[in-house]
This record gives C-alpha cells, sequence and structure tokens, in this order.
C-alpha cells in the first residue's frame, strides 16, 4: 500500500489569491485552497483578503492559525488587544474568538483553519 500522494499548488498567492470568493460586505474574501483527508479533525488552507471599506466582524467557530503576507490590516479581538499586522506577522485565533478585521490598505493573509472545507 503506497502512500498518499503530497498535493501541490504553484504560485498559489499570486494565481489563487486573486480569484477567492467574496465572503462579505463588498471586500473581504476568503477561499479554501486544500483540506486534509482526516475526516473526523479536517484542517483546511487557504487565503483570506480583505480591500479598504466596512471591517469584518468574525466570529470563530473553529481554531485558525494566520500568517500576513502582504499589506496590512488593523486586527482587534473582543478583550480590546489591537495589533496592526503585517507581512511575516502570525496570528492564532481561538474557537470562540471575536476578532474585528479592518484595512485602509488592503491585505492578504495565509490560514489554516481546524474545520472542513467551506466551513468558514
Amino acid at each position: 500500500m503506497s502512500s498518499p500522494a503530497m498535493k501541490y499548488f504553484p504560485k498559489a498567492q499570486t494565481e489563487f489569491s486573486t480569484t477567492i470568493p467574496m465572503i462579505a460586505n463588498g471586500n473581504a474574501f476568503l477561499g479554501d485552497i486544500s483540506t486534509s483527508l482526516d475526516k473526523e479533525k479536517p484542517i483546511s488552507a487557504g487565503f483570506y483578503r480583505l480591500e479598504p471599506g466596512p471591517a469584518l466582524d468574525y466570529t470563530y467557530t473553529y481554531d485558525e492559525m494566520k500568517i500576513i503576507v502582504s499589506g496590512s490590516f488593523d486586527i482587534t479581538d473582543e478583550s480590546g488587544t489591537t495589533a496592526h499586522a503585517v507581512p511575516g506577522d502570525v496570528f492564532y485565533f481561538p474557537k470562540g474568538a471575536k476578532i474585528h478585521f479592518e484595512t485602509t490598505e488592503g491585505g492578504l493573509a495565509f490560514f489554516t483553519g481546524q474545520r472542513a472545507e467551506g466551513g468558514a
């Protein structure tokens, strides 16, 4: 029995990030690139893009890690903790976290979330 094959997504940041489906407000986009084969504890990964305009308030129903890859975001949690997120910054959003995302220049982030495909 052979092991499962790896999946490769060349140039995903430039190719996929421009076609991400819109999720809210006319300026918030999110799309899964791939999801693990684990049916009990799936992990999905993809890109999140926010363009200038309305802020996005989001309550996480799963754990997620996010790395900023371009642009910037101002991110605030329900406790009032705020970060000006720039490329290279990494965030962990635990299940139940209420997060406020906004941007003046636009931003792109790569995420991995413990959820099924399309479960955001």
